[in-house]
């Protein structure tokens, strides 16, 4: 417990009104907050991860190129750029551009979710721990794919990729 992550407790509005252990915040189902970052190549194509199987959340599914939660005191474009930085080991030179918010339910876990994105080729250096593989995927590819096999995909993927779509 000594090195547990400590997250932002957060109420309706999205403002701190405690600050506590990860497995605290997850285990009373208390609002938090979180990132997800999608990264786009050249053609077009989105990086894809598979999340390991070790992974408390859905382990062994595909998801977005990376994601994590906020830190206490941090703020949610740092903790995206941290992500890049811990999973793929992308280090951005320009802002992260944000999408949209998701707001916390019971769907993404009581986080609230800010969902960027950036562009990049690779190649990534994959975090073992939190990544098994990671592939680039065509808008069509992710569409045919999750019309078919939903749930190969994170419930937090589809709801983005859904709600990217409807742009």
């Amino acid at each position: 417990m000594m090195d547990e992550d400590i997250f932002d407790v957060v109420n309706e509005h999205d403002e701190v009104v405690d600050q506590l252990a990860r497995s605290l915040v997850h285990t009373q189902g208390l609002r938090h907050r979180a990132v997800h970052v999608l990264v786009f190549n050249n053609k077009g194509h989105t990086f894809l991860q598979l999340r390991s199987k070790t992974k408390d959340n859905d382990p062994g599914l595909w998801d977005n190129s990376c994601s994590g939660h906020v830190d206490a005191g941090e703020s949610y474009a740092v903790a995206a750029e941290r992500e890049l930085m811990e999973e793929i080991g992308l280090l951005v030179e320009k802002p992260l551009e944000e999408l949209f918010r998701l707001e916390a339910c019971p769907e993404t876990g009581m986080e609230f979710i800010t969902v960027f994105m950036t562009e990049s080729e690779g190649p990534f250096e994959l975090c073992t721990e939190e990544i098994d593989e990671g592939r680039w995927a065509s808008p069509t590819e992710i569409r045919e794919s999750l019309d078919s096999e939903p749930e190969k995909y994170s419930p937090t993927f589809r709801m983005i990729w859904r709600r990217l779509e409807g742009f």
